[in-house]
């Protein structure tokens, strides 16, 4: 999502990095926020510490106050970080669809310059990715929002495309048009990564429930060895993890933000994938579009 996995490793600056990601502006500059938005500001920094069903009421709210917010810069801050925070598990489609409204709304009222080295602005990126991803709708007519759009198709083209050979903590080397025949589970993740963690023993659970199904799952983490064996082991995880220490196959992938989940099914054809974090009901959903159930 927007402020990719390097600007979420610095886990406690990650709301104000993510306002600023894809805005121009740098992170060392301070935001001054109005009494009206200091508060959805400190509101969406604390939606990872809410249970599910708060954080779910909590984020359509959140969605509602910020579109009746004056048009400023700093709205569009908040609704693109809120916009970030909704896609981690399942918070409903009312919801995203709220957030992506007001998004929406957001960005007909203050348009952005077009990056010409990068493309679209991140924040049309973000939308377009709810859009394309988690099936709601908006409503913007804009060329930077359609050039979004188009490169999420691209990038789903590659990864259509993409194989990979890489060991596993043990010195086991998996390729992936090898296993043709199984159901796939891709995982992109790190240990550094909050929603990573959160959806690890989902992942676990996944495994123990469909390994006879044939399901492999594939966890791929771009750090070193020392840092994600111990993690590994302390979490008992058994499905195989992979290293891509030149990060090569997360570029094969374009994955720019995790996690991120791909699906392939027996013939090796992606047939479902996430932007964010999943719980175990949102992937097993995933998985019976591969035919597993």
């Amino acid at each position: 999502m927007v402020g990719r996995e390097r600007v979420l490793q610095i886990a406690n600056c990650l709301f104000l990095a993510v306002l600023l990601t894809g805005l121009g502006v740098s992170q060392k500059k301070e935001i001054l926020w109005s009494p009206s938005e200091k508060p959805l500001a400190e509101q969406i920094h604390g939606l990872r510490g809410l249970p599910d069903d708060v954080r779910a009421r909590t984020t359509k709210n959140l969605a509602l106050s910020i579109r009746g917010l004056p048009a400023t810069e700093n709205k569009l801050r908040l609704a693109v970080g809120l916009a970030n925070l909704s896609t981690e598990g399942d918070f409903g489609r009312d919801t995203l669809q709220e957030v992506a409204s007001t998004l929406s709304a957001t960005l007909k009222e203050r348009l952005l310059p077009w990056d010409e080295k990068k493309g679209p602005a991140e924040p049309y990126v973000e939308l377009a990715s709810l859009v394309r991803y988690e099936h709601v709708e908006a409503a913007l007519d804009d060329d930077q929002y359609r050039a979004a759009m188009a490169r999420l198709e691209g990038d789903d083209r590659k990864r259509e495309q993409a194989d990979f050979s890489l060991q596993d903590l043990s010195g086991k080397t998996w390729k992936l048009s090898y296993l043709r025949g199984k159901v796939v589970v891709v995982n992109f993740w790190a240990t550094w990564c909050p929603p990573c963690r959160k959806e690890m023993p989902d992942l676990q659970a996944l495994h123990d429930r469909f390994a006879a199904q044939n399901l492999v799952i594939l966890a791929i983490s771009d750090e070193e060895l020392g840092k994600v064996q111990p993690f590994i082991q302390e979490r008992k995880v058994t499905f195989p993890v992979l290293l891509d220490p030149g990060r090569k196959v997360n570029e094969a992938f374009v994955v720019e933000g995790i996690p991120k989940t791909f699906v392939f099914d027996r013939d090796g054809k992606l047939v479902a994938q996430s932007i964010d974090m999943r719980t175990r009901d949102q992937f097993v959903a995933m998985l019976k579009k591969a035919g597993i159930e």
